[in-house]
């Protein structure tokens, strides 16, 4: 499928023939903006595994949005490097924000009965902590971590562990995220990919994989998941 600007994708889907009713969102680069905090955690965690020299968090950011393990091995990196990158996100996480418009957009689709899901390359624990911190965790149906899945993006299995939970249908269930892996396990099983450029996602690698939608705000997905008439 071509993918729509979001004029185009926002009329495409006022026109479905079923309204959207659940949305599944990544965390990092789409609810929060951790980057930050994830270089932090990534340098201190290379220095105290691998030593001397540049960590190469660049390379890592390119992998964003699969599971930490499976980027070490990606990266050929020791897996040791998982603890202390672990640690150091949990002492950190009070300096991860929540990005504007993104707590108005979330309590709006909730008042608006859209069931909203959590799936994410972090583990379960750490998203939640981190979403309880900020006061967001009660918002989400359920928050679904890679270490809770057999398989983690870009495979469908967090995506489809969420539809069971929301009881929602594919056809009318949206996947929010910034990475090449959210699309990928949004097409996978069988939902709207939406690409989020409200972040600091690289635009041109994420269009190139021709996403169903893309939205540059938060407010954005509210239009499109209730309808400009209802928008308040």
């Amino acid at each position: 499928m071509d993918s729509l600007g979001t004029s185009q994708g926002l009329a495409a889907c006022d026109n479905r023939a079923e309204p959207i009713n659940a949305v599944v969102f990544d965390l990092d680069g789409v609810l929060v903006n951790s980057f930050g905090v994830m270089r932090q955690a990534f340098t201190a965690a290379y220095a105290e595994v691998v030593g001397d020299g540049d960590p190469p968090f660049e390379e890592y950011e390119r992998h964003l949005g699969r599971y930490f393990p499976d980027i070490m091995r990606i990266m050929g990196l020791p897996l040791e490097m998982e603890a202390p990158f672990v640690r150091e996100s949990y002492r950190l996480a009070h300096l991860v924000p929540v990005f504007d418009g993104v707590p108005e957009m979330l309590r709006q689709l909730r008042a608006h009965g859209v069931p909203l899901a959590v799936a994410t390359g972090k583990s379960g624990p750490r998203a939640r902590s981190l979403l309880a911190q900020l006061g967001l965790l009660n918002l989400f149906t359920v928050v679904i971590g890679s270490d809770e899945v057999e398989r983690p993006k870009p495979a469908p299995d967090i995506v489809l562990k969420a539809l069971g939970v929301l009881g929602s249908d594919p056809a009318r269930t949206v996947m929010v995220g910034d990475a090449v892996t959210d699309l990928a396990s949004a097409r996978g099983a069988g939902v709207t990919a939406v690409a989020a450029l409200w972040g600091e996602t690289d635009e041109e690698i994420l269009l190139a994989q021709n996403p169903d939608v893309v939205l540059r705000t938060p407010s954005e997905l509210l239009e499109m998941c209730v309808g400009r008439s209802r928008t308040p």
